[in-house]
């Protein structure tokens, strides 16, 4: 191991040190870093690049038997944008080279000579997560400022970013790059992970520090300082990243076998009055983009509710064990709004759902934008967040083909501890309200006798223009609320 370590600095580092690189490179004009990947790796197929594989046995800390270890991935394919990781001991930092020896190549050969100071295209860290006898992957940092966590009994679905810079805007996204990283060596029975990023754009520079707690719920604390070359159109903060192809909200099923894909089926929000909003998530003909304005939100995430796996019926993707994500303001964070974007997508291969966090106003581009905030990787009932009253658990949408056609149709089931242990009777009622486009036709309520849920059932009539009609609906109890409040955009 200390053969593929380099010393790289006697400076002591923290995340001060690294606030002060990242507005010294600020004032900078953005350069994109040289390509140090050899043209035998980037000319690898699809097949070839997938016989090259990490060495389990060469993962980093391994010998010393600490708690958390590091797998590097390859360059080569397509993957040939690299990075650089150090390893931090005491404030001392030492640059990980690039080694041969950590990697099986399979039947790849003539690849030639490989420079040390090449990097890795990222790297997964790993814990025993789920057995004291298996290190499990954790987490995983690769692509620009892509990465994504794991709790217990948890597969990889949807991603978080570093940063979303002018989402669905006509000019075209700016993707920020993680350009280096910094892991700290655990201590022997270390419970937490340190990693420090940095982070490069034509608009941004950035210091980022992780502090990763494994167990039932993955738990991220996340410390920001970002300087701005210049302004952007639409600064993302706290973004995820998730698939919506089609589930029960969808009329279109592609003749796919299974009911239901997705890594995400909702966008849940605690909004700075404690009120919770729920949004089912669609796969739209056009891109759609919603904001829900507040301010000092206590949090949002991207959120797969439905656990069942009949639901999916997907053996090899097993989407219902997907986490959920809540992001989790630690301090005011002011006015803005959270931003959904949904993107048409063709197939379960896009991720075409993005939620961030838009502040209403930005400091001048001399002083950073610093914000912290934790990221919960949760499903139900594993340290998530789920609002304590009621909450929509299904959304059904469709028109009946020998009554009244015209008509649009919607049934929301609405469940929680306390809605279960009622009886049904006049005392518990929906509030419902249409926006422009539409009229409300007729509505009503009945307790599910199978699972104890309660329906809501009513029906829209469109006014023929094509406008998308804004809906929510939520139950109570005079004067009390009783769930969240379900808000959906009806699109003709």
């Amino acid at each position: 191991m200390c053969s593929s370590i380099s010393r790289a600095s006697d400076v002591p580092f923290d995340f001060e040190v690294l606030q002060y690189r990242a507005k010294t490179l600020a004032t900078k004009p953005y350069a994109e870093r040289p390509n140090r990947v050899p043209e035998s790796l980037r000319k690898l197929n699809y097949d070839q690049y997938r016989d090259l594989r990490f060495n389990p046995d060469s993962a980093w800390w391994r010998r010393d038997r600490l708690p958390f270890q590091l797998q590097f991935f390859h360059p080569g394919f397509i993957y040939n944008r690299t990075v650089q990781l150090s390893e931090v001991n005491d404030g001392k930092t030492e640059l990980i080279r690039y080694d041969k020896d950590l990697f099986n190549f399979g039947a790849n050969r003539g690849i030639g000579s490989i420079p040390s100071d090449m990097g890795f295209t990222g790297f997964r860290v790993h814990y025993p997560l789920n057995s004291p006898e298996y290190y499990d992957e954790l987490a995983v940092f690769q692509g620009a400022s892509y990465f994504r966590a794991l709790g217990q009994g948890m597969r990889y679905g949807l991603s978080a970013r570093g940063l979303a810079l002018n989402t669905a805007e006509q000019g075209g996204e700016e993707f920020p790059v993680f350009e280096e990283f910094w892991v700290e060596r655990p201590g022997d029975k270390a419970k937490q992970i340190v990693i420090y990023a940095l982070m490069d754009s034509p608009s941004v520079t950035g210091a980022f520090r992780f502090i990763i707690t494994p167990g039932p719920s993955t738990v991220m604390e996340v410390k920001t300082a970002i300087y701005r070359r210049k302004d952007v159109a639409v600064f993302g903060v706290a973004p995820l990243t998730s698939m919506f192809w089609f589930g029960e909200t969808t009329s279109n099923s592609y003749e796919d076998l299974r009911p239901e894909v997705h890594d995400s089926d909702g966008l849940l929000v605690q909004r700075g009055n404690g009120e919770w909003l729920w949004r089912p998530l669609s796969n739209p003909k056009s891109v759609r983009v919603a904001s829900f304005s507040d301010e000092n939100p206590k949090g949002f995430g991207l959120v797969q509710r439905d656990r069942k796996f009949e639901s999916y019926q997907d053996l090899e993707a097993h989407y219902h064990e997907r986490p959920s994500v809540w992001v989790e303001p630690v301090g005011a964070w002011g006015a803005g709004d959270v931003r959904l974007v949904e993107l048409p997508t063709p197939d379960e291969t896009q991720d075409n759902i993005v939620a961030f966090w838009v502040p209403k106003k930005l400091p001048s581009l001399e002083d950073p934008v610093k914000l912290e905030y934790k990221l919960h990787w949760f499903v139900e009932g594993k340290g998530g967040r789920t609002p304590p009253a009621g909450y929509a658990m299904a959304t059904r949408i469709g028109r009946s083909a020998t009554h009244e056609p015209e008509l649009v149709r919607f049934w929301i089931d609405f469940t929680g501890p306390y809605l279960s242990n009622q009886p049904f009777g006049p005392t518990i009622t929906p509030n419902i309200s249409v926006g422009a486009g539409a009229k409300l036709v007729n509505q009503s309520i009945e307790k599910n006798p199978y699972n104890g849920s309660w329906r809501v059932a009513f029906a829209i009539k469109p006014d023929g223009k094509g406008t998308p009609v804004e809906l929510r609906c939520f139950l109570q109890k005079p004067p009390h609320i009783l769930t969240e409040t379900w808000s959906y955009l009806w699109n003709p």
